[in-house]
This record gives structure tokens, sequence and C-alpha cells, in this order.
């Protein structure tokens, strides 16, 4: 059995463990042949609370781990500009100040 994998974007980290990741699927219409996009959410497992709004990420399917959180978090392909400077204000170097 194959295992279902997305690849999406994180719109939400406020949960504990749990991030919300945003997969857009575009598809031709069917009658009309107009390229068209549907954007699906998927409550994903961070174990780590590791994600950020904004980084690229891939999902992997698995047990249910409550009553919306099917999936959990296989890899980070890409971090968002946002989360690198959160990341270093956290870890306490100081930005850089202009006058």
């Amino acid at each position: 059995m194959a295992v279902k994998e997305r690849v999406g974007t994180v719109v939400s980290d406020k949960m504990e463990k749990t991030v919300v990741v945003a997969v857009e699927t575009r598809f031709p219409h069917p009658i009309y042949q107009k390229t068209v996009s549907r954007t699906t959410r998927y409550k994903a497992h961070d174990e780590d609370n590791f994600c950020r709004i904004g980084d690229r990420v891939r999902i992997m399917e698995t047990r249910p781990m409550s009553r919306q959180k099917h999936w959990a978090i296989a890899e980070v392909l890409s971090r968002s500009a946002k989360s690198n400077t959160a990341d270093a204000n956290a870890k306490g170097a100081s930005p850089e100040v202009t006058q």
C-alpha cells in the first residue's frame, strides 16, 4: 500500500505540536479546460514545534492522532524568510539597528 504524501505551505502554527498545512491542487476544468486551483487544509503533527508560518513542507498520512489530525510532517523543504529571522532573534542574536 502506497503512503499518501502532499507538499504544501504552513499557514498556522498556533497549536502545540500541530501545524495547519495548505495544499493547492491544480487541474483543468472538465468542460471549460481552464485551470482551476483548489486549496485543502490539513492538520499535521509537528513533534518538535519546528515549523513556522510560510515554510514549505512535505506531509505524509499516518494513523489518526486526534479527531482531525491524520497527517505528520515528513520533512521541511524550505524555510520562510520570516522564520529565519525569528529563529535568530530567539537565539539571542541582536537585530541590526540603523539610524
